[in-house]
This record gives structure tokens, C-alpha cells and sequence, in this order.
């Protein structure tokens, strides 16, 4: 049915269709069928909701790459006047040494860091690294096994020998153990 708009508004779905003046009617001289017009109005709607919808998911995914840390993937260290990278999944553990925070890898080479080791602690995963006291920031794969030790303290055994003991705090163990259980 095709309808001829010229001075009459007409309400369809909430929107007036019609001309808002009877000079720009007579103008336009155009017909329209009241049904395509339902169907784009109803188009209309749908393409807003699909905008708002994306435009929601889109931002979830932007808060949620923005709420993520960005772990430290290697650090430059200055060695025999040389500068290399050492890539922190080689990284068994930093410990602090002469009041100097040191990285000690897999294959047991030691590398001086300019770093504190709470700025250590910042920089790399979480997942991976623990704090296991003052003394110690450990990578997951380093740990060979847990004990319980004195006074409700954990005794951690590395995957290499060390001349130290890792001791876990009490007041650590449970933080330890979840992160242990979360991998």
C-alpha cells in the first residue's frame, strides 16, 4: 500500500513520518509504502543496539588489557663491557648479595641488577615469581619441592644446590601455597 505524504504527519513505532511543512511535501513529490518504512525503522533499532552492544564489549576488552600488568619479558645487563639480555625464563631466582639484587639463571651464571629487589618483585609476573622473603624472589620453575619446616615455616628445595636455605615465613605460607595451587 503506498501512501502519499504531502501536509499529513503520520506516527509509526513511536516516529512521525511526514513532512514538517506542506511547501517541502510539495516538493519532494515522493511516495513511500508505510510498510518499508516500519521495516527500516525497525532496522534502525536494531543497528543502535548492535552498536551499543559493541561498543560495550569493546570497551570490557580495553578495561581488561588496561587492568592487566605487563610483566618484564628480559633484562639488560651490563657485563665484561657488554651489554646482553637475559630473558626471565632463564631466571631462576634474584636474591640479594653484597646489598646488591642479583640474578642467578638455571645454567647458575650471576648477573648484578640495578634494581631493588621490590622493584624486581613489580616488574616480573607474579605467576611466575614469589617473594620468598627479604632475601629471595623465586621463579615457579626453580622450586623442586616444599617442606615444612620450624614453627610452622616452609623449607623451599630449588631445583639447583645453594649454600642458603629458602625459608618461607609463617605469616607467607598461606600466600605461598595459593600461589603454588594457582598455576
Amino acid at each position: 500500500m503506498e501512501t502519499q505524504f504531502k501536509s499529513n504527519a503520520t506516527t509509526v513505532n513511536g516516529y512521525t513520518i511526514g513532512a514538517p511543512n506542506d511547501t517541502l511535501a510539495d516538493d519532494m513529490q515522493t511516495s513511500f509504502a508505510a510498510e518499508d518504512i516500519v521495516k527500516t525503522l525497525v532496522k534502525m533499532d536494531a543497528l543502535k543496539l548492535l552498536f551499543k552492544e559493541n561498543r560495550l564489549l569493546n570497551l570490557d576488552g580495553l578495561l581488561t588489557k588496561l587492568a592487566a600488568p605487563v610483566a618484564k619479558t628480559s633484562f639488560l645487563i651490563f657485563k665484561n663491557n657488554r651489554y646482553i639480555t637475559v630473558p626471565t625464563e632463564t631466571i631462576a631466582f634474584f636474591n640479594v648479595k653484597y646489598e646488591s639484587s642479583v640474578i642467578t639463571c638455571f645454567g647458575k651464571q650471576e648477573y648484578f641488577v640495578n634494581h631493588s629487589l621490590e622493584h624486581i618483585q613489580n616488574l616480573v609476573a607474579e605467576k611466575q615469581f614469589f617473594r620468598l622473603n627479604r632475601q629471595y624472589l623465586i621463579n615457579f620453575n626453580a622450586i623442586k619441592e616444599v617442606e615444612h619446616y620450624f614453627a610452622r615455616k616452609l623449607l623451599v628445595n630449588p631445583v639447583m644446590p645453594l649454600k642458603d636455605k629458602l625459608i618461607v615465613s609463617r605469616e607467607k605460607v598461606t600466600e605461598f601455597l595459593n600461589w603454588l595451587e594457582d598455576r
